[in-house]
């Protein structure tokens, strides 16, 4: 049953599946289990009051919980931070009111010439990694936007720092759920491809018409 390194330590794995317990490792045992079964019940309990004081905001939940890479966990640490979901606007008056609150608003990249830190501002930390947390669970999502974007940057940025923007494209995405009362709806993996076509498209035919041609764009079936 070995594996890997420990294929070179079949000897020690043996003599320690013949080693012997006393009483003094039988009451270590006895204590640490003692302490696992109390933070057991310790977690069910706060469980069980968060559930019931987060009852009267299912409908934010379930609004959030629509998210790639957003569970009820995470849905419950952004309402607790945010706040209620009805009265998003009136605490932030826009989306980039609430990236920049919670921190998820990198800072300018360049100034005169000379490069900066793109590390984000301060914010909410709690709020701030709530969101970084859901961006690497967004990232391991399939045929998912948020998990293309993640794809995209990480291999130009690198991994923490796509993390931090796709939180800010997550945080950006909770803020309308929130506002607009809607279910989020999947863009697809394929929309920065079908994005950057259009935009193709779009160039290609200005720069006809600027030759005093008329272009009629027609799709291959």
């Amino acid at each position: 049953m070995a594996k890997r390194s420990m294929k070179k330590k079949k000897d020690d794995l043996e003599r320690a599946l013949f080693g012997s317990v006393g009483l003094h490792q039988k009451m270590m045992l006895k204590t640490q289990l003692s302490h696992i079964d109390f933070l057991d019940q310790q977690i069910i309990m706060l469980s069980e009051e968060v559930q019931q004081r987060m009852q009267p905001y299912e409908e934010d939940i379930e609004l959030l919980d629509s998210i790639p890479g957003i569970g009820r966990s995470h849905a419950e640490q952004l309402l607790a931070e945010i706040g209620l979901g009805k009265d998003i606007a009136s605490q932030f008056p826009t989306a980039p009111h609430l990236c920049s609150w919670a921190g998820m608003v990198p800072g300018n990249n360049e100034s005169a010439g000379k490069k900066k830190s793109g590390k984000t501002r301060k914010g909410n930390k709690k709020l701030r990694a709530a969101l970084v947390e859901a961006a690497h669970s967004a990232a391991k999502t399939k045929n998912t936007y948020l998990s293309s974007q993640y794809q995209r940057l990480a291999a130009r940025i690198g991994k923490k720092r796509a993390a931090v923007a796709v939180g800010h494209t997550i945080l950006t995405i909770v803020y309308h759920l929130l506002n607009k009362r809607q279910l989020y709806v999947e863009l697809g993996a394929d929309y920065f491809d079908r994005r950057k076509k259009e935009i193709v498209i779009k160039q290609s035919i200005k720069r006809i018409e600027v030759l005093g041609c008329k272009v009629t764009v027609e799709a291959i079936a």
